[in-house]
Parts: structure tokens; C-alpha cells; sequence
């Protein structure tokens, strides 16, 4: 990719880029008007932020219960060294002071939606006219798992630390077993790329060990060339990627995976169990979609088809859209653009679209991208991939690998800045 093509596709990805202008509407008739946001992720800080940004009028609460967001997007590039927990760590501070969002951190302990109120873990209730539940993903159950002792690190933060720290800690040509749940799952690339940068660590830092990869997927699901040959080429004789495995149990002490294909021992050993929605969203009768584990919404809106004025966007919506930070940041676009319109009286944007895009580290230097749109179907109701607009790097490199951080830091920036 030369300068000038580079240059307009990382344009085209900023997170200010997507979507960020519609039609003028007036916003006159949402004052007063009471939106809470419940989660703080890109989904959920995008949202409260532009909220405020276009109708500065409304009155918008954010309900996070952590005092800051630890980005699952460069995560990875913890467990080799290349970034702290604090590098991806994002408060609340500007959404408060520049913004006027209102931020309470706290849990959400329910939702009363025929009162319209959500009920906080100290027993106070927020009012809301619009609701938007951003919370991310929870994890389906494994027999045996224990995450103090078998990291899922799926969600940045502590769990990151820990994983880490067994990394570091693992014996001389020991080996590093990770499991990949089943389509969907927060970040698609994301555990490849995982495998990946694990590999090029124990390359350099633990000559003999291995990664073995359980892939519940029929095969790599996304950049299959570009990972495919990180695992055949790139770190040939590292890792070890198994298909088609179906994780059934877990010895959490003796660090062992029981699967469908035999039981793999293990080092270390990195679950990352089955996505739903999150627990919130299971909880209030918001998961709706057929598989039960996520919830159905009207794309235009993200409105939820269950329960009226309440909108789920993020990785707990069941649009059949990635489950990713980028993306979420352009749902909520598209959603606080239509509760706007919706609470003056008005109808969401017909045509919407959003845009996936991530990079994935390979090494510590190289990279790849990928990138699609989505746009609104009115005759199906549903999100669509636009013909044509999927793209890929072709094979990784250097370039790639330092435009992954000029990526990042617009997602960031636009989300919490």
C-alpha cells in the first residue's frame, strides 16, 4: 500500500470518521430529556459523549461501576512488553468536565423498564426516558474453570496482569495451550492474533516452548492467509493450531484442557470460554435472540424488539455485526443519533451504515488490517456487509505495525476525549 492510499485508509477508519455527520435536526424538543448509558466501553462512552456533543441540552448519566476502561483493543501487546495496563487505560474525566455527562460508578443492579428506572447497587434508582445498555460480553460456565488460576485475560485488566505474570513464569520449552470459543466472540482476529504475538515471545524469550491453539471454529475464521501462514511460516514448530475442538472441562490446578479431540496438559493455559451478552442484558429479558444469547434490535435504532425505549449496542446486540471496539464505537453513533430524533419527536436516520476495522499485531515490528461497512437493508431490517467494501492487507509489515497505533489512538481519542 503506498503513502497516499495509506493515508486515506486510516482516515476512513478514525473513529471521528464513521459516521459522524447526518442530517440537522432540531434538538430543541430534548431538553430536559433523560438518557442513562449504562457501561463505559466504546459502545457505552461513545454514546454518553456524543450524546452531550449533539444535544447538549439532554440530560445523559453514565453507569460504569470501574473508575476506568482498560482497552481490550492492544491488550495483547501487554503480554510481550510493549505496552503497560496504564498505556490503554482510559477515564471518564473529559466526558464529565468537557462533555457534561454525569458519571456514576456503580453497578447496575436492575432495570425496571415498566418504570423506567434502573436501580443502582446502593439501592438509588436513575430515571430514564431512553435507555442504552452497553455492559460487553459474560462468559458461559466451564466445568472446572477457575479464573484465579486459569486466565481468560478476554477482558482487559487484572486477568491481563495475570496471564502475563504465568507467561513470564513458564518453564524452559514449557507450553502455552489457549482455547478460541465458537463464532461470535468479541474480536474475531483477536485470539489468532494472540497466538501470535505469545509465539514471537517465547521465540525470542523461551527457545523450545510451544503454543497449541484450540480452535472450536471449523477453521481461522478471519485472515485466514495472513494467520495461516503466521502459524505454518512465521512461528512454524511454535505453535501448534488444532481445529474443530470442542473445549468440554477444565482441571484448573493441574492446567489441563478436556476437549472432544483428548485432553491437552498444559504450562499455561488461557480459556476463553463461550461469549453471551452481558449479564444485564441476560438478566432483563433483553437477550431475545434465537441462540438466547444475545439481543435482538431494530438496526436503525438499535432499539431493542423485547422491551420498548431501551437500546443495546456493542458486543451484546445480535445485529449479526463484528463484536468489536471499532464497530461498537460506530453503533453508538447510530444510536444516539436516533434516541436524539426519537426523543424530539421524531424518526431514526433511514440509511445508516457503520464500519468495522482492526489491526492485529503478527510480531513485535509487523501487522495486518481489515476493514468492512455495514449498511442498513430496510427490506430484510438488517445490518449488511456493503459489496466491495471489505479490504485486507495483503501479507503484514513494518508500515502496518506503526499505523496500528495511529488507529488506536484516534479510537481512543474519539471515545474518550
Amino acid at each position: 500500500m503506498n503513502t497516499s492510499s495509506r493515508r486515506n485508509f486510516l482516515k476512513s477508519l478514525g473513529g471521528a470518521a464513521a459516521l459522524a455527520s447526518f442530517p440537522t435536526i432540531s434538538h430543541a424538543a430534548t431538553t430536559g430529556s433523560r438518557v442513562v448509558v449504562i457501561g463505559g466501553g466504546f459502545a457505552g462512552a461513545t454514546a454518553a459523549k456524543y450524546l452531550k456533543h449533539w444535544a447538549p441540552d439532554l440530560n445523559v448519566t453514565l453507569v460504569e461501576p470501574n473508575a476506568e476502561y482498560r482497552s481490550p483493543i492492544l491488550s495483547n501487546l501487554v503480554l510481550n512488553g510493549q505496552k503497560t495496563l496504564g498505556d490503554i487505560s482510559f477515564n471518564y474525566n473529559t466526558l464529565n468536565t468537557k462533555y457534561g455527562v454525569n458519571i456514576v460508578t456503580q453497578w447496575v443492579q436492575g432495570i425496571d423498564s415498566a418504570a423506567k428506572m434502573v436501580e443502582l447497587s446502593d439501592g438509588s434508582k436513575l430515571e430514564y426516558d431512553r435507555l442504552i445498555v452497553a455492559p460487553g460480553i459474560s462468559f458461559n460456565p466451564v466445568t472446572g474453570l477457575d479464573f484465579a488460576k486459569v486466565p481468560h485475560a478476554w477482558q482487559s485488566g487484572d486477568q491481563l496482569l495475570l496471564l502475563k505474570q504465568q507467561l513470564d513464569a513458564m518453564p524452559s520449552g514449557g507450553t502455552f495451550v489457549m482455547t478460541i470459543p465458537p463464532a461470535p466472540y468479541r474480536c474475531p482476529p483477536g485470539p489468532y492474533e494472540r497466538a501470535c504475538i505469545i509465539a514471537d515471545y517465547l521465540k525470542t524469550n523461551n527457545p523450545g516452548a510451544k503454543v497449541v491453539v484450540l480452535d472450536a471454529n471449523s477453521d481461522i475464521i478471519v485472515e485466514k492467509e495472513t494467520f495461516g501462514h503466521a502459524f505454518d511460516v512465521t512461528y512454524n514448530g511454535i505453535v501448534e493450531y488444532h481445529k474443530g475442538v470442542t473445549l468440554e472441562s477444565v482441571d484448573s490446578d493441574a492446567r489441563t484442557a478436556f476437549t472432544d479431540k483428548g485432553e491437552f496438559k498444559s504450562d499455561v493455559l488461557n480459556v476463553i470460554p463461550v461469549h453471551s451478552a452481558g449479564k444485564i442484558v441476560l438478566d432483563s429479558g433483553l437477550a431475545n435472540h434465537a441462540t438466547g444469547r444475545w439481543a435482538d434490535v431494530n438496526p436503525i435504532s438499535y432499539e431493542s424488539t423485547a422491551i420498548p425505549d431501551v437500546h443495546i449496542i456493542g458486543d451484546s446486540q445480535g445485529t449479526g455485526q463484528p463484536k468489536a471496539g471499532h464497530i461498537a464505537n460506530a453503533e453508538a453513533k447510530v444510536c444516539a443519533d436516533a434516541v436524539i430524533r426519537l426523543l424530539a419527536g421524531g424518526l431514526p436516520y433511514a440509511a445508516p451504515m457503520t464500519n468495522s476495522a482492526c489491526y492485529s499485531p503478527i510480531s513485535t515490528t509487523t501487522a495486518s488490517w481489515l476493514t468492512a461497512v455495514y449498511g442498513y437493508n430496510a427490506a430484510t431490517n438488517t445490518m449488511e456487509k456493503v459489496v466491495g467494501s471489505g479490504g485486507a492487507s495483503i501479507g503484514v509489515s513494518t508500515e502496518n505495525h506503526r499505523d496500528m497505533f495511529t488507529w488506536a489512538n484516534s479510537l481512543f481519542d474519539d471515545t474518550f476525549a
